[in-house]
């Protein structure tokens, strides 16, 4: 199944974080595509440091959540922050990895929900999946990302 992932530092060195982020992806799942980085503001909480997105694509015989929890290794192998303040709200972290979709379908688990649930409304995911894969269809809404970055 391809997967298709956002990465996305605010912290540090953003560059070197994503880099390390996509050495290890590669390390782990083999060869994959990437996507133009993409800035952003902080989405969902307040902050003065900016995010640097990029959009990277997998292959992988493994299940959404196995997927995610290499992932999530990852990310803890980049940097312990955690993604969440005290109070639930977002925080600033050095390396964020997202599942933004598969071309696998709808994924609903008491853990994951893929096509990811804000992946509509954020255009630093829509911009990147747009281009790694410009004739993926929401299985939900049946639109393309390009589609949905025109209605954000």
């Amino acid at each position: 199944m391809k997967y298709y992932l956002n990465l996305g530092s605010n912290l540090g060195n953003r560059l070197l974080h994503l880099t390390r982020a996509m050495k290890a992806i590669g390390e782990e799942f083999g060869p994959y595509e990437t996507s133009h980085k993409v800035e952003s503001d902080p989405w969902g909480f307040d902050s003065t440091n900016r995010f640097v997105n990029i959009g990277v694509a997998i292959e992988s015989d493994l299940s959404p959540e196995d997927v995610m929890r290499r992932l999530q290794i990852i990310e803890k192998s980049i940097s312990d922050r955690g993604h969440r303040r005290w109070d639930g709200s977002y925080n600033d972290r050095e390396i964020d990895i997202d599942i933004m979709a598969t071309d696998g379908g709808i994924y609903d688990s008491p853990i994951l929900r893929i096509p990811h649930r804000h992946l509509a409304r954020r255009d630093f995911f829509l911009k990147p999946l747009s281009e790694l894969a410009p004739e993926w269809r929401n299985p939900e809404s049946g639109l393309s990302a390009s589609e949905m970055l025109e209605q954000l």
